[in-house]
């Protein structure tokens, strides 16, 4: 790769701590340190195990791992078909501005439509105005009447308990 060029490839276990990297920084940019409890055991068994739960692509410039993309697949069944939900996106700051999140974007728009996805989805904190320029300015457009819900510790534990 020449000098700047950014590379999109898939993850692969020799990734993991790069991974886990991305995962605590972004936690820290959401102010959600305090819930980002996962450990590298976990994250490489969800994304490297049989089946895999998540899937993973790496952005890199040289051989320097600079941004990060993590999905699963969900289903609709209202139109029949599978989507990718896209649960973090993170570019390292210093790579911010050099078109790595694009990058990222556009090999998930290409996976998805190759693998017949009806959409790709995300959620976003209402706060972060860079992040909500950008996805507009892929076309992205606001569920405004949908509301993300969820279930949790305590909360979880008595539902399950009946």
């Amino acid at each position: 790769m020449s000098g700047g060029d950014i590379a999109v490839r898939p993850a692969t276990p020799e990734d993991l701590a790069a991974i886990m990297r991305f995962i605590r920084d972004l936690a820290a940019y959401e102010r959600l340190t305090q819930d980002c409890v996962a450990t590298e055991a976990q994250i490489g068994a969800a994304l490297f195990g049989t089946p895999p739960r998540v899937h993973a692509l790496i952005a890199q410039v040289e051989d320097q791992p600079v941004g990060l993309a993590l999905w699963f697949h969900t289903f609709s069944t209202f139109t029949g078909r599978s989507s990718m939900y896209l649960e973090d996106l993170f570019v390292d700051p210093a790579f911010r501005g050099r078109g790595v999140a694009r990058r990222l974007f556009v090999a998930l728009g290409r996976r998805a439509v190759a693998e017949g996805c009806e959409r790709l989805e995300w959620a976003v904190l209402d706060w972060n105005e860079t992040a909500l320029r950008f996805y507009r300015s892929l076309g992205a457009k606001p569920l405004d009447e949908w509301t993300l819900q969820r279930l949790t510790g305590p909360a979880l534990a008595a539902l399950a308990a009946g």
